[in-house]
């Protein structure tokens, strides 16, 4: 895995500061510890941190085609690239190298633009074509790899795999993006195309974005989509013998490497499946590793080492403690922008843990997306059924009321909290489905928020995010919310968490399940097929039966648990009081400090459980503290709403 940066000028030819260029490179050194490369020209720098994996010896970047005038620096696996590179070769085309990049330059030189579509795998690359004065940037149709880039007033294009490239360069604007705070809060993480900043972008997954000397930058291009077309598959037993066929495959043409490669084996249905998989198709023993914690409601340890005992694998189990909150300022560094997913704690861990015996490891990562696996899909699913008990004029009055007179009990059984089921149930669906797993909601986040920075996002809602992307989405109200997942919460959220944690530690993560074919031909099959009575991943489960124990599969979901609230309560308490009701916080003009005081004491109080929201304005902080403080612009600053006064906090 690699890191790219780059400098274009659209306009003229003018020199680049090779200097500035080279310091914006080694900022992503972690990426791609092995070897870096700049190449200059008038005009365009490109420049390149690599992570060897395939031709070790050879395949440095930048690389060129044979006469040297298309460039390209790339970060990710093409995993079809024999193919192509045969079908390159019989069309005429000279290679030089065994590496898979070198089949993107010439693969541009006999396509085009069309180019990705031919590709299989996950990358983002910026290529430059000096006959045509054309750079031609891509991102994978899933958003495995990451891309931004930026417009500068003068003419330059900047553009990196991670935005702590970007914002080394001197004239770029770090104006924090007020819609971006709003669906930081709203969500956990900032979806594409947005960054924190006004001036940054990232590509969206599956698109292309073409920069033309003389012209103004273009707009980004879709070339694919997630269809959820019917496949063909006219029974729920060839469905599952197609989809282990199918994630065979994907799995195979993921094991090539001149590296140490292993697995993460969390001991959940996914990374399983992938391990079974892995064992079938090596001679070898897979090598696997998980974490553990002390708390055993959420120690999955023990169904890893049953899929690790079944396949002989050689499994390594590290014991993480559950107050490992040391990472907190380290994470803000990592993400380079506000993100609120706890579980990147134990993900660092897990990269930390893997890197120490393999370069390349495969994940599990998109069967929930794919299957219906998460919680959220069988609540909206019943919740769509309440809708339909009563029209919308009804409904919306009747659920909305019950939802405003229901207490909010955070500290009672699950099974009586319906205070959010009801709001939601008083939404349309896809509002409904916003509803459910906003991080900080609505009626606390427009009072997080100062007058002053209101008037600045002028009417945003986060919801627009969504609304966005729903003339593109199926109508079956299920395909419908996974379509929104791929969209936003898989690359703005799993896939970034995965990308930044792993390259922290110069670890390569594939991740089959998420291979584009697999990815289609899955959102064919019937929705029923995968949310059954409640049960997500029905056919996926059916299908690895021979594979896996029964007890693994059909299992509740743990998934990696973050003891939040315990924190903000007990060992974070002062720092939590410090954070955010410091110096950063206030001076930003962004947060009303009497609501912040009141949402602690609420929390420390043990009346609300306000840790999503607390976790979640805490990285903002250390965000503000550690990456901007003193170099960015932020409306609303100085205003007086910004002082903590006394008064009653009105909850929502």
């Amino acid at each position: 895995m690699c890191g790219l940066v780059g400098i274009f000028d659209s306009r003229e030819r003018r020199p680049i500061d090779e200097l500035l260029l080279s310091r914006m490179n080694d900022s992503q050194t972690h990426r791609g510890p092995d070897a870096g490369g700049i190449h200059v020209e008038p005009g365009l720098g490109l420049a390149h941190r690599r992570l060897s994996i395939i031709d070790l010896s050879n395949g440095r970047q930048p690389l060129f085609n044979e006469d040297k005038s298309v460039v390209v620096v790339y970060n990710g696996e093409i995993y079809n690239f024999r193919e192509l590179e045969k079908e390159l070769r019989e069309a005429g085309h000279v290679f030089r190298t065994r590496c898979d990049t070198e089949v993107i330059v010439h693969a541009w030189e006999e396509w085009g633009e069309a180019c990705v579509e031919r590709f299989r795998g996950m990358f983002a690359f910026a290529l430059w074509d000096r006959t045509r004065e054309t750079l031609f940037l891509a991102r994978d149709r899933i958003g495995i790899k990451p891309l931004h880039y930026a417009a500068l007033p003068d003419g330059l294009v900047l553009f990196s795999s991670e935005l702590k490239a970007l914002v080394l360069h001197p004239a770029l604007r770090k104006d924090i993006d007020p819609c971006a705070v709003e669906e930081y809060l709203a969500l956990g993480y900032i979806p594409d195309p947005r960054t924190v900043f006004k001036n940054v972008h990232k590509l969206p997954a599956g698109h292309v974005l073409l920069a033309r000397r003389g012209r103004p930058l273009g707009v980004p291009r879709k070339y694919w989509d997630v269809s959820f077309r019917p496949n063909g598959v006219h029974s729920i037993t060839e469905a599952r013998e197609e989809l282990l066929a199918r994630l065979s495959e994907a799995v195979r043409i993921r094991l090539i490497a001149e590296v140490p490669l292993g697995a993460f084996l969390s001991g959940g249905v996914d990374s399983s499946a992938v391990v079974a998989m892995m064992a079938r198709a090596s001679p070898d023993p897979v090598n696997t590793c998980s974490i553990s914690f002390g708390d055993p409601e959420f120690n999955e340890s023990a169904y890893a080492q049953q899929v690790a005992q079944r396949y002989r694998t050689n499994h390594q189990v590290q014991h993480v403690d559950p107050d490992d909150f040391d990472l907190v300022d380290r994470l803000a560094s990592l993400y380079d922008e506000p993100y609120a997913d706890s579980s990147a704690i134990p993900t660092y861990r897990v990269c930390e843990l893997a890197r120490k015996r393999v370069t390349v490891a495969l994940s599990g990562d998109g069967g929930d997306e794919n299957f219906a696996g998460y919680r959220r899909y069988r609540w909206h699913m019943y919740e769509q059924r309440l809708r339909a008990l009563l029209p919308s004029p009804l409904r919306r009055p009747l659920f909305g009321l019950l939802g405003a007179l229901y207490p909010k009990m955070d500290w009672a059984p699950k099974i009586f909290r319906a205070k959010s089921t009801l709001q939601a149930v008083a939404r349309e669906s896809t509002r409904g489905y916003f509803h459910n797993f906003t991080i900080v909601p609505d009626g606390i986040r427009s009072r997080l928020f100062t007058s002053g920075f209101k008037n600045d996002l002028n009417g945003y809602h986060a919801f627009e995010v969504f609304s966005g992307h729903e003339s593109d989405a199926p109508d079956h109200p299920l395909s419908r919310v996974q379509y929104l997942d791929f969209k936003t919460y898989l690359p703005g959220d799993i896939l970034t968490k995965v990308d930044r944690a792993s390259m922290a530690h110069s670890l390569e993560v594939r991740v089959p399940i998420l291979d584009h074919e697999f990815v289609d031909w899955v959102s064919g099959l019937p929705p029923e097929w995968k949310l059954r009575r409640g049960e997500g991943k029905h056919v996926f489960k059916q299908s690895l039966e021979p594979y896996l124990p029964k007890d693994l599969l059909y299992r509740p979901k743990m998934g990696f648990a973050v003891p939040l609230a315990k924190w903000f309560r007990g060992p974070l308490k002062e720092r939590v009081r410090w954070a955010l009701l410091g110096e950063s916080m206030q001076g930003s003009g962004i947060f009303d400090m009497r609501t912040l005081n009141e949402l602690i004491d609420r929390h420390e109080s043990g009346a609300r459980d306000h840790s999503a929201a607390i976790w979640a304005l805490l990285m903002f902080e250390s965000f503000l503290r550690n990456s901007v403080v003193g170099t960015t612009q932020i409306s609303g600053m100085n205003n007086p709403d910004s002082t903590i006064t006394g008064g009653e906090y009105a909850h929502g």
